[in-house]
């Protein structure tokens, strides 16, 4: 039986955890999606070395486990007198590995778009970038919307991970209170609930989104 006093008693500490958790989620995807435009459109790029660092970027970041990043961020890069600390460490690793899954996102939205639409552009004297901004991304955004939108709550979800840097957000919350009342399973519960609030709220918003999107290109 779950024992409520623990819960009515610990809640709102986990509470405010899980508003830890949802800062570290927005700001990490803000820069996710800052390093995944980035990438996509160097990996488009005719330039050579562009191309070819968005290329190691993707690679490298899909290839090793997040876990791993983070430990090279946190604890790897101090050796090197590199000291970010434990939340600009969490918000860069988390930022540097949705990023690379929203490049292929972005990437694949932007070459869907049919290649008479670049062809327009250009005859009407608009230059790659401005058609680009102008044309070809407002075109991408209402198919890539849905993908990032799931990149997104991953990400919510990934965010447990940086518990193991020391990050005190909505997991470790839970884990330092299990030490005091040896109650496991009423914190993980707690902290499983609270996870599901963030990820339902934000697919609830994200299909605002793309409903409000799919509705203007109508």
């Amino acid at each position: 039986m779950l024992d409520w006093n623990i819960i009515f008693h610990y809640f709102p500490f986990l509470a405010k955890g899980a508003l830890l958790t949802l800062e570290i989620s927005i700001l990490s995807l803000i820069l996710g999606l800052i390093f995944g435009l980035s990438a996509a459109l160097s990996k488009l790029s005719r330039n050579f070395l562009l191309r070819n660092v968005a290329v190691f970027y993707i690679w490298l970041i899909r290839s090793t486990p997040l876990l791993v990043q983070l430990f090279i961020i946190y604890f790897g890069l101090p050796q090197l007198g590199i000291d970010l600390g434990p939340y600009i460490s969490g918000v860069l690793g988390l930022g540097l590995n949705v990023g690379a899954y929203n490049a292929e996102t972005i990437r694949g939205g932007i070459q869907s778009v049919p290649a008479g639409q670049h062809e327009a552009a250009r005859s009407l004297g608009m230059s790659s970038a401005l058609a680009m901004r102008r044309i070809i991304l407002p075109q991408a955004l209402r198919i890539i919307i849905p993908p990032l939108g799931n990149n997104f709550i991953i990400l919510i979800k990934d965010t447990s991970l940086v518990s193991t840097i020391t990050l005190v957000e909505l997991t470790l919350t839970a884990q330092r209170f299990i030490g005091s009342t040896y109650k496991p399973f009423e914190m993980y519960v707690m902290a499983a609930f609270l996870y599901a609030v963030l990820t339902t709220t934000a697919s609830f918003l994200l299909g605002k989104v793309e409903a409000r999107t799919s509705k203007g290109t109508r």
